[in-house]
């Protein structure tokens, strides 16, 4: 005997599949397998105080790992995982171009601030 959905499925296919496609569900495992990895990533990030890394290197691996946090996070739990490229590029690219572009200005104040301390001491 064909359970109720097999029937509803013979009966209007488009229902069916429509009603399917609407209600999906992620099984547990990857929102489990992602919290593990956010519970280690938080755990190497706080070791990298514990050990005493001081400098760049300290500074690096922490934003390292802010970066793979935020990246699961945003890939699992906000569902780019499952969208289509277009809107994965259109939530993710406006960001990336905004630090570019803050990068940029961070280079091109070094410069100016260099140039108007050699024009401004004489040496220029």
């Amino acid at each position: 005997m064909a359970s109720h959905a097999e029937q509803t499925h013979q009966r209007f296919p488009q229902t069916a599949t429509a009603a399917h496609a609407e209600g999906q569900q992620h099984p547990i495992r990857i929102y489990l397998i992602v919290w593990f990895w956010l519970f280690v990533l938080s755990a190497c990030s706080y070791l990298v105080d514990y050990v005493g890394f001081q400098g760049y290197l300290r500074w690096g691996l922490i934003v390292v790992f802010m970066l793979l946090k935020a990246g699961l996070i945003v890939a699992v739990f906000m569902h780019m995982v499952w969208e289509r490229l277009a809107l994965v590029y259109a939530i993710l690219l406006p960001p990336i171009a905004v630090l570019v572009f803050v990068a940029i200005m961070a280079i091109e104040s070094d410069y100016t601030a260099l140039t108007r301390m050699i024009a401004f001491s004489g040496g220029g």
